[in-house]
Formats: C-alpha cells, structure tokens, sequence
C-alpha cells in the first residue's frame, strides 16, 4: 500500500498535491485544457448573448423614454429595481420558465445590463444639440432617417461607454450562472473553491479579468472606427 501510495505521488505534478497546493500550475492547464476552453468559449457566448439582448431592449426604452417624458421615471425606475434583485434569487426565480439551460442565465444577465444601458442610451441621446435636429429637419430628414443619420451617431461616445460598463460587469456576473450549471469559468471557480483547488482557482478568475479587458478593448475598437469625427478633436 505505502508503494502504491508513492507512485502515485510521483506521477502526480507537484502542484497537484494537497501539500503544496499551489496557486499557479502550468501542468493543470496542459491536463485540463479541454474543460477550460469548453468553459472559456460557454463564459463568451453567454456574455455576448446577454449583452446583445439587453441592447436591443434597452434601445427601444430609451427611445420610449425620450419621447414620452412621464413614462422616463418609471422605464428608469424599473430597470434598476431589478439590479436590485440579489442573482442567487433571480436565477432560481426564472428556473420554472427557461429550466436549468443557459436561456436563464442570458435573461437574467439581460435584465441586469438594463440598468446601465437604458440610462447610457438615453443620455447619449439627450447630448444631441436641439439645434443639430431642428437642422436636420430643415434638411427634410423624417424622424427616422435623422435618428440613424444624426442623433444616434452623435450619441455613439456615450452610448458606447454604456456599453464598456454593462459589458465587464456582465463578464463578472456570468460566474452566477454556476447556480444553474452555466456559470462558464463559474464553474471552475465554483468547482475550486469547494475543492479547495488553488491552480482552478486562479486559472479561472484570471481568464476572467482577461476575457473582461479583451472585450472592453474591442469595444473601444469599435468605438474608435464607427467614430472617426473625434479622432482629430483628441488629438488637438
């Protein structure tokens, strides 16, 4: 028994040992690969997703909010009452409708992003001068046409800052998902914690804060090439 407990000591990596337990291990990434990218790629895909959803209902509130002035206070105020909801109880509150699948993290992602989007947007589309669109309108753009050609990208910069914040507190959120089994690295945090694992620890929240820092600067990318006009306004 001592022999068998000897070698599989020696094959075990060092830093795999309940003894040395050490916070980083080049060794658990090369044997756990697969189950970090699986992770990795489940962590961006629910992120993506919530934010482009909570986008896409955020815009229309915001819109509806700016024309009709005594509906802002309550669009507001909804989106950020449900911020207030702690995620350990919202998760387990959609479970019923959605079921332990992904859906539930998205929607309760989604609903999260709301609260700073929704403000973001309208305030990016309260920044356009109110003489740039009676300009427009002088120029014989319909309400449409003067959104999308004038109001939305002069609102762009703040919306788009909106969107940085929404996108890496979502990053960070998404570990919640490992309530309902789809945390992404929540997972690996989840499973590390409980283990006591010090190398799935670090390793997963370091790819957190990295996948955080790559979609902020995508944004900024973006941001960057939709808005050419403020290069030259930086500059001087």
């Amino acid at each position: 028994m001592t022999l068998l407990v000897a070698a599989t000591a020696a094959v075990e990596p060092s830093c795999y040992s309940r003894l040395t337990n050490e916070w980083f291990c080049a060794q658990y990434l090369h044997d756990r690969r697969d189950e970090i990218v699986d992770a990795t790629v489940q962590h961006v895909q629910i992120t993506v997703v919530a934010v482009l959803v909570s986008v896409l209902v955020a815009f229309p509130l915001a819109l509806l909010a700016r024309r009709v002035p005594r509906l802002e206070a309550g669009i507001l105020g909804l989106s950020t009452a449900v911020y207030t909801i702690p995620s350990l109880a919202l998760l387990p509150l959609l479970v019923p409708f959605t079921g332990l699948t992904a859906t539930t993290v998205v929607i309760g992602l989604a609903l999260y992003a709301l609260t700073i989007l929704v403000r973001s947007m309208l305030e990016g589309l309260r920044a356009v001068p109110e003489e740039v669109r009676e300009s427009a309108t002088g120029l014989g753009y319909g309400p449409t046409r003067r959104l999308l050609r004038v109001e939305l990208p002069l609102a762009l910069p703040v919306m788009m800052a909106g969107l940085r914040v929404a996108t890496v507190s979502t990053v960070a959120l998404t570990t919640v998902g490992t309530i309902v089994s789809y945390g992404g690295l929540g997972n690996l945090i989840s499973d590390g914690v409980l283990t006591n694992f010090r190398a799935e620890l670090m390793t997963a929240s370091l790819l957190c804060v990295a996948l955080a820092v790559v979609l902020d600067l995508l944004i900024v990318g973006t941001q960057w090439l939709l808005t050419p006009w403020t290069h030259g306004r930086r500059a001087a």
